[in-house]
């Protein structure tokens, strides 16, 4: 295994991390970006048997901007398999397989916490590999990724549509969580009741937990200590989770409904606290 390429497509923390990972565990690795320090590196990514892509895939006012992800893959070498890090729309994964279908792609979304993302990378949770179809060769692959990766406490094998949910599902539960903890925070302050208590008590609940039930912070993609569910991913993904699910799943106006509430509702919060103001801009024209 130590006798094969690896590139990494992105030097964000995400790709920067696996990188420094996979060559301090003593394979032989490929970076390319868009930084000057490696940017003369694209044209030894087709030689590379696994690529690892991890490049930014935002949400805009036009909607999910895929341009960085079709740039990455049209990179990658006849016959190798592209890992793609970077989260994708429900659905999107197979029309790239249908769009490059001389590589093998896999989505493996990440977990890592970006204050932690070394350690993270190191010792992952979780591994999701997501798969177009299962058989001898796709197997073959699955059972490589398995063995260069670093060892995850749980490893799951799907679908392309379902480690795309379990993504976006995860992120938006998580910014969903928030946003309701600082309704229970308003809640608390009307009632002259110490909200830090009343976090610990809910939190000490196990199938709840304590992770996200800070409701002032600076958490953000700034330094201001506002509220609501910012950073890099929570804005981004709420948006595009609900676009799609209002284009898919035509059958459920509330469901629709309900996400849109939400996300006005984080909006409002980010907004009225200053918080993320230059990443809403990007995402909805908002100032």
């Amino acid at each position: 295994m130590k006798d094969m390429k690896i590139g990494f497509i992105g030097q964000g923390f995400i790709g920067k991390n696996m990188a420094d990972d996979f060559m301090n565990r003593g394979y032989s690795v490929v970076r390319y970006s868009l930084e000057s320090e490696y940017s003369l590196n694209r044209d030894q990514i087709s030689v590379c048997d696994i690529v690892f892509v991890a490049v930014p895939t935002p949400t805009t006012k036009l909607g999910f901007d895929s341009r960085a992800i079709i740039s990455a893959l049209s990179l990658i070498g006849k016959g190798k398999t592209a890992v793609i890090k970077s989260t994708l729309v429900p659905g999107f994964t197979r029309s790239l397989q249908t769009q490059f279908p001389e590589i093998t792609i896999i989505h493996s979304p990440e977990f890592l916490r970006e204050k932690f993302a070394a350690e993270d990378t190191r010792s992952p949770e979780r591994t999701i590999i997501g798969v177009a179809e299962r058989n001898s060769r796709i197997e073959e692959i699955i059972k490589t990724l398995l063995d260069i990766l670093p060892k995850a406490e749980k490893e799951l094998i799907c679908t392309y549509e379902e480690a795309e949910l379990i993504k976006y599902g995860g992120n938006c539960f998580l910014a969903m969580k928030v946003v309701y903890m600082n309704l229970v925070y308003n809640f608390s302050q009307v009632l002259n009741a110490d909200y830090d208590i009343i976090s610990s008590g809910i939190g000490s609940d196990k199938r709840i937990g304590m992770s996200h039930m800070k409701v002032i912070d600076s958490s953000g993609t700034d330094t201001v200590a506002g509220r609501g569910a910012g950073g890099h991913c929570f804005p981004k993904d709420l948006a595009a989770f609900r676009k799609s699910y209002e284009a898919l799943v035509k059958d459920d106006e509330m469901g629709g409904q309900l996400l849109r509430v939400l996300e006005e509702k984080n909006i409002d919060l980010l907004r009225g606290s200053n918080k993320d103001i230059e990443l809403l801009n990007q995402i909805y024209d908002i100032r």
